[in-house]
């Protein structure tokens, strides 16, 4: 064979055999069909403490708020006793570890399927079992994202060079189970002390002070806790203070209230109307305004959902969506594909889909890299592309969003994956960890065992370190030259 020939096969060879003996894509992926029906009537009449609840009683957003269910003694009296045998006791095993307590709206309850709680995605993103937990990961953190590292004024996180996150509140209309701020929001648990904080005007002036000073911030996300709990003069009142900043370009309202309370934006008109007249006069500035949502399942949109949005689509307002990826809710083909096509249908903008953050109290709901990796893989080409969500590792410790296959190196054995963010924090290798029971049984023998984990773990940064160094002298290490893929170690 001569120099630098390979053994790949010719392609003019290769189009000219049939289609049976043609190279196949070794993950196949049929495409349905959907018909985008949304779940419509009165659903909440199952439930029996609601059978006489009028549709416009359940349509009225404070209504959903005073009728939370907070308690374990509040599911078994709405439900009136018909819990699966055991169900209530493992409820309160959960609440014994989790740092998240339980708040979840009627319109979210009512979706549940409460004939076999156990699986339904909703009941996994908002009620935590005792039996589903698994022991936190050695590496996980409280603040696994470093935003209070990060912080450079009151409730204000700036790592990327032209953008911040702002956090005005902490509370939310529902606590999700896998909240990547734990540490902060949805009150006390038994696992987790916190204090918990309210929107206040005052404590904003330094931080709005900062945004001005700081002439490179183009970009404010508006988040916390949930963007729905803040008033409708609170809105206005933040979205006037950005937009009176010259260089501040875009902001977005980020919450989660799509997905659990879409009864807010038909109900709500003060709200809403606020955030319409932010909206038109950032458009009249040429600067954008609009709702970053976080719908993460096809069950958690309903007609109410497509009446919120058709209001919102009406009234000229921007919505892109942020999921999580989560195991057992959306972490398959079908569940992801129809949840962005239906998000797509009611002009929500399918934007990105996170590796889940390494924060307690998730193990059970953390996917690996690898199948974050094939899913995106088996996401693209099946819709527009611009309707085919990002997938993103946010790097433990502050590295910020990474595509997730730009990492650097993964070891897919013992789990662990390097990464780089030469523009946010240069020189930083960051680490994220996949879920230890997701690994192959030597993996799993590895953690198991201290010394062989130290091993393991020091050669994996070695070699890291070591690939750094030769890309930066810009010489190929000899395992890049005709050995597959360089970052995958198998």
């Amino acid at each position: 064979m001569e120099s630098g020939a390979t053994n790949m096969p010719d392609l003019q060879q290769c189009r000219a055999l049939p289609q049976s003996q043609q190279p196949q894509d070794r993950t196949e992926t049929r495409v349905p069909l959907l018909n985008y029906e949304f779940k419509q009537g009165a659903f909440w009449h199952r439930i029996p403490a609601w059978r006489h609840i009028t549709e416009t009683e359940f349509g009225d957003h404070q209504w959903q708020q005073r009728n939370c269910i907070t308690s374990v003694e509040n599911i078994e009296s709405v439900l009136g006793g018909e819990l699966p045998a055991g169900f209530a006791n493992d409820l309160r095993a959960g609440l014994q570890r989790t740092p998240m307590r339980i708040r979840i709206t009627p319109y979210i309850f009512s979706l549940i399927d409460w004939s076999s709680p156990q699986e339904d995605p909703l009941r996994r993103q908002f009620l935590p079992m005792g039996s589903q937990f698994t022991a936190d990961h050695p590496c996980c953190m409280d603040d696994s994202l470093n935003e209070d590292g990060d912080r450079s004024a009151p409730f204000l996180t700036h790592r990327y060079p032209d953008k911040v996150l702002f956090l005005p509140v902490s509370v939310c209309p529902v606590y999700c189970s896998y909240c990547t701020r734990s540490r902060l929001v949805g009150g006390s648990t038994e696992a987790k002390s916190k204090t918990p904080y309210g929107a206040s005007k005052d404590s904003w002036e330094e931080t709005f002070a900062y945004i001005r000073r700081n002439t490179e911030i183009e970009d404010v996300v508006i988040s916390g806790g949930d963007a729905f709990m803040l008033r409708a003069e609170i809105i206005e009142h933040i979205g006037n203070r950005l937009l009176e900043i010259p260089h501040v370009r875009r902001f977005r309202y980020a919450t989660k209230g799509l997905a659990v309370l879409p009864m807010k934006i038909t109900s709500d008109d003060a709200w809403v109307h606020a955030l319409k007249r932010i909206s038109d006069r950032g458009k009249s500035m040429m600067k954008e305004v609009c709702i970053h949502t976080h719908i993460g399942s096809e069950q958690e949109m309903s007609e109410w959902t497509f009446n919120a949005m058709q209001r919102l689509t009406e009234m000229g307002i921007k919505v892109r969506n942020q999921a999580v990826l989560l195991r057992g809710v959306n972490d398959s083909f079908d569940s992801m594909y129809r949840t962005i096509k239906k998000l797509s249908y009611l002009n929500i903008q399918p934007y990105l889909v996170f590796l889940h953050d390494m924060v307690p109290g998730c193990e059970h709901l953390r996917t690996t890299l690898s199948h974050a990796e094939q899913l995106f893989k088996q996401l693209l080409g099946t819709t527009a592309g611009f309707n085919v969500p990002r997938f993103v590792c946010d790097a433990p410790g502050g590295g910020g969003k990474r595509q997730i296959s730009s990492y650097e190196r993964y070891d897919r054995e013992i789990g662990v994956s390097a990464w780089v963010a030469p523009r946010v924090k240069p020189g930083r290798i960051f680490y994220y960890y996949d879920p230890i029971d997701q690994l192959p049984e030597s993996g799993q023998a590895i953690w198991a065992n201290d010394d062989e984990r130290k091993r393991r773990l020091a050669a994996f940064e070695h070699e890291v370190q070591e690939s750094l160094a030769l890309e930066r002298c810009g010489i190929a290490s000899s395992s890049e030259i005709g050995c597959g893929d360089p970052h995958v170690i198998r």
